[in-house]
This record gives structure tokens, C-alpha cells and sequence, in this order.
């Protein structure tokens, strides 16, 4: 890694403070070495340093900040504000970035255009020496609020608990429920900000929710991405295939969005909310992530009972702490299996 790669990667995670410092720790030189390289940067108009020297913050100059409004009349195809007005802005990038790019943006818009029950969309293109931004933004009911009457769900929480396994739709003759899952799995960063939720999806970090102060009218999608992303659409895609299955049969699910508040995850009933669907797949990753402590009843629920019921589906589970660790093992091996 170069050190501009460095700076800009910094940057890009959100290390905005101490950068001098890093890049010096980094690359084994002094910090006026560090503030030089920095400084040819902010020069050559691809970064710019608020507040003084000591004290100073970096963040990306927009080389394009486009925004533009389109009307959801019946003819409106997904297609057209990709050409005539995204596209154009991209310029000449990496063949994968422009197939991401595409694939995630017709994806967002197609769902506006089907389920959002809106009357316009406002798409937003941001490029820096760095990353591309991508947003479209609609004024209809809201995709969290949609979800969770369409399937008679309990709330918003529980409806992106079920968008983030996939395979979720409510007109499966002209959807699969996959656009979501594999654009969240394409960019660098993906969220979405409607009603009093926002959910947001990094290669990083995984899943997150946040609650918003006001609620947010309609659906917004945020999708960013390094320009230096090796990613392909197609390796995304054969991330969740299987050896016997090219097609979309393994998810990864967040665990920690089946509980509300510092509640722990105890009851067979909170267990049944996270196996909902997962039949549909043969390989189910759960992620206990953020999860403290699990009951008795939800580990038998998941690892004993339903696998007796469902053989043909493959749980696995990651990021487990010591006391959830135990209590699934115990259940596995109360169900006769091993590991």
C-alpha cells in the first residue's frame, strides 16, 4: 500500500483526526514527512483540511456533486435515469466499479418503481479521487413500513430482520427478493433511512441499525464505494452459492436485530422470528455478533429443533462470545450431533 492509499483509506474509515500521526506510524517516518505527503494531496484539489494544523480534519474534495429529480410516471424504466444521467457522471473507472455501480443503482430504482408508491425519485451522484456515492431517494410509504404490512409483521425492526436474509418479496412474479442482499454485499458501504430506522450494511463492520430522531419520509439507499475495489458482481454472487447450488441458497443473518432494546434472546418464539424463511436456503450463516446471552429454549428452538425438522438446511454460526458458545453446544449435543 502506498502511502496516498493509506491517506485515503484513513480517511475513508472515518479517521479523520491524528492522520500525520498514523501515516507516519505507518510508513516509519516523521511527522513532517507525513504532513508533506497530506499536504500534496490538499494541493492537488483531491483532499481538503478543516480547522488549524494541530487540530486539523481531511475529507475528499467532490470532483462531481450531481443531483436530479425523476417523476415515477408509468413509462419509467430503471434503465433510463442510469444512462442519461448516472452513467454519463462515472466517467472512465474499473470495468467491475461501473457493473457494481449498475447492478446496485437499476436494483434501488427498480424497487421505487415497483413498491414504493411514491410520485418521484431524487437520484444523487457523488465522485472523489477516492469513492463513488450513490442515493436514491423516493417519497412514498417507506420500505420498512411497506415490509411490515405487506407480511403482517411486528414492527419496522422485524422487517429488516427479514430483508437482511434475502429472498424477500411481495410480487415474486416480477422480483426474487435478491436485490437488496447482494447490492448490500457489493458496496463498501450500503444504507437505507426510512421512518424512525436506519440500516446499514459495511464490509466491515456487518450489519447495524440506528433509530432515527425524526422520522424519515419515504426510502433512502446509500451506496458507496472505493474506486480501488477488487469486487466483482460475480464474486458476490458466488459468495452465497453453494457446491450443489449456483444460485442464492446461503444468507448470513445478523441475530442481534431479533432483539429489541437490552432484552436477551431466551424464548422459541424469538428463536421461530430468526428461522423464519431460512428453509428457502440450504447453507444459513447466524451471526450472534452483538449478542450477549442466549436461553436455554432459543438455542433448542434453532440448533435441535428445527434442524430435525429441516436436515436439509446447514446452520453454521459465527462471532459467538463464551456464554453463547456454550449454551449452543449444549443444544447441539442434545440433539445427538457433533459440530
Amino acid at each position: 500500500m502506498t502511502v496516498k492509499e493509506f491517506i485515503f483509506e484513513s480517511i475513508f474509515q472515518g479517521k479523520k483526526t491524528s492522520l500525520s500521526q498514523a501515516v507516519a506510524e505507518k510508513f516509519n517516518i516523521t511527522r513532517q514527512a507525513a504532513q508533506k505527503h497530506i499536504k500534496q494531496l490538499v494541493n492537488a484539489g483531491e483532499l481538503y483540511m478543516v480547522g488549524t494544523t494541530k487540530s486539523a480534519k481531511y475529507d475528499f474534495v467532490d470532483i462531481i456533486d450531481e443531483q436530479k429529480k425523476f417523476i415515477l410516471t408509468p413509462e419509467m424504466t430503471e434503465d433510463f435515469p442510469w444512462r442519461t444521467f448516472v452513467r454519463p457522471l462515472l466517467g472512465k473507472l474499473p470495468a467491475n466499479i461501473i457493473s457494481i455501480c449498475q447492478y446496485g443503482f437499476t436494483e434501488m430504482f427498480n424497487n421505487a418503481i415497483d413498491h414504493s408508491e411514491g410520485t418521484a425519485v431524487v437520484v444523487s451522484v457523488a465522485r472523489t479521487a477516492c469513492h463513488i456515492a450513490l442515493v436514491v431517494k423516493d417519497d412514498g410509504i417507506g420500505i420498512f413500513n411497506k415490509i411490515t404490512k405487506d407480511f403482517n409483521l411486528d414492527d419496522e425492526q422485524h422487517a429488516i430482520l427479514e430483508l437482511s436474509k434475502g429472498k424477500l418479496t411481495s410480487d415474486p412474479s416480477k422480483h426474487s427478493g435478491e436485490g437488496i442482499f447482494f447490492t448490500s454485499r457489493m458496496f463498501d458501504r450500503f444504507a437505507i433511512m426510512s421512518g424512525k430506522l436506519y440500516s446499514s450494511h459495511t464490509l466491515e463492520y456487518d450489519d447495524w441499525l440506528l433509530e432515527n430522531e425524526r422520522p424519515h419520509k419515504g426510502t433512502s439507499v446509500f451506496m458507496d464505494i472505493r474506486i480501488s475495489s477488487n469486487l466483482t458482481v460475480r464474486e458476490v454472487f458466488d459468495q452465497y452459492a453453494t457446491v450443489d447450488h449456483p444460485g442464492f441458497y446461503k444468507t448470513h443473518i445478523p441475530v442481534y436485530l431479533a432483539q429489541y432494546g437490552d432484552e436477551n434472546l431466551i424464548s422459541r418464539s424469538q428463536a421461530k422470528r430468526v428461522l423464519a424463511r431460512v428453509e428457502k436456503f440450504t447453507e444459513v450463516i447466524l451471526d450472534f455478533r452483538g449478542v450477549n446471552e442466549i436461553g436455554q429454549a432459543f438455542a433448542d428452538e434453532i440448533f435441535r429443533v428445527f434442524c430435525q425438522v429441516n436436515p436439509k438446511v446447514h446452520i453454521t454460526y459465527i462471532n459467538a462470545n463464551e456464554a453463547v458458545d456454550w449454551m449452543i453446544r449444549r443444544s447441539i449435543a442434545s440433539s445427538g450431533k457433533t459440530e
